[in-house]
């Protein structure tokens, strides 16, 4: 069994922000994958599915990125699992807009929602980051992160989350390269 975390903050005032890529990014595995509707649970939406005999939990914690560790800690408590059995899909800032790399372990950088997991968690977790890009500036990253992603961004967003949902088996089967090698092929046609 696998624990699949999308990191954004709950309502549809943020369902755009660059900062609820991974929201969207668990959204989109799900849809493509036919999961039943998520219910609430452990401060957060969880719905059940599977790849084949893999079964995933998806959890999008409903406790707003700083508090995202609560939600994933009683989700693995519950399950008796290991921060191994973990995946964090989040927004990356130090990659290019509408790519991804799939890294196990590592520090937070910032980022709030994998602080709050790596404090509830520890930090031997699996990460799919999403890159949104940087915006040039320290002191624009805060509008840069909790933004919309541009009207002229969204056909590139739907083709990277249309590849995230695509190729999510790889991921399941705990083929990180082969996942990430499908979503960049993908990505250039």
């Amino acid at each position: 069994m696998q624990l699949w975390v999308g990191l954004g903050n709950p309502g549809p005032r943020y369902a755009l922000h660059r900062h609820n890529v991974g929201f969207m990014a668990l959204d989109a595995i799900a849809e493509m994958h036919d999961f039943p509707a998520p219910s609430k649970k452990f401060a957060g939406w969880l719905v059940e599915g599977r790849f084949g005999s893999e079964k995933i939990l998806c959890l999008k914690p409903a406790t707003f990125m700083n508090e995202s560790g609560q939600s994933v800690g009683q989700a693995m408590r519950f399950y008796n699992l290991e921060p191994a059995d973990v995946t964090v899909f989040h927004d990356e800032l130090d990659l290019q807009e509408f790519k991804l790399k799939v890294k196990t372990g590592g520090g937070h950088a910032g980022h709030n929602g994998l602080r709050s997991i790596d404090a509830h968690i520890g930090a031997d977790f699996r990460r799919v980051r999403i890159g949104i890009g940087h915006p040039g500036s320290k002191e624009r990253v805060n509008g840069h992160v909790l933004g919309n992603f541009a009207k002229t961004e969204m056909d590139d967003l739907a083709d990277m989350l249309g590849a995230i949902g695509a190729e999510a088996e790889w991921l399941a089967k705990g083929e990180d390269a082969r996942f990430m090698n499908e979503v960049a092929l993908r990505m250039q046609s």
